[in-house]
């Protein structure tokens, strides 16, 4: 399987008013939340980008169906039947950690760890992901 490059360049998704939302990427550049939206269709891909843009332009999404705190400061954006987890950082901005396809009501676990992870190396400057 080829992974996609993301760099510094093209990790944001969408720059909006209140927020600025970007892929993670680690060291190589491989962005696995990237890696898979490009493998979704074009409907999923659209769900996906009209919430990243009604978040980023005003700030809030009150639908808790579409977008909802995770806990831990992690939360998701809800476009079903994708996940894609995230958290916020001081200064206007939001970082994509993981997505997934979600099969069950509850949230797997170890996807939340996962993004948990990615958020504790994002705030170490170090990029190495497991």
């Amino acid at each position: 399987m080829v992974h996609l490059v993301v760099d510094k360049q093209d990790c944001i998704v969408y720059k909006g008013q209140c927020f600025s939302v970007e892929w993670f990427y680690d060291s190589t550049g491989y962005s696995q939340a990237y890696d898979y939206y490009e493998s979704t269709s074009l409907a999923q891909k659209r769900k996906f980008f009209v919430l990243v843009k009604r978040i980023a332009e005003f700030g809030k999404i009150m639908d808790k169906t579409k977008f909802r705190n995770e806990g831990d400061e992690i939360y998701a954006f809800k476009p079903k039947p994708d996940r894609y987890l995230c958290f916020f950082i001081k200064g206007k901005k939001i970082v994509i950690t993981n997505a997934f396809c979600k099969r069950t009501d509850k949230l797997p676990k170890n996807e939340k760890e996962k993004s948990i992870k990615i958020k504790e190396l994002y705030y170490t400057g170090n990029k190495e992901v497991e």
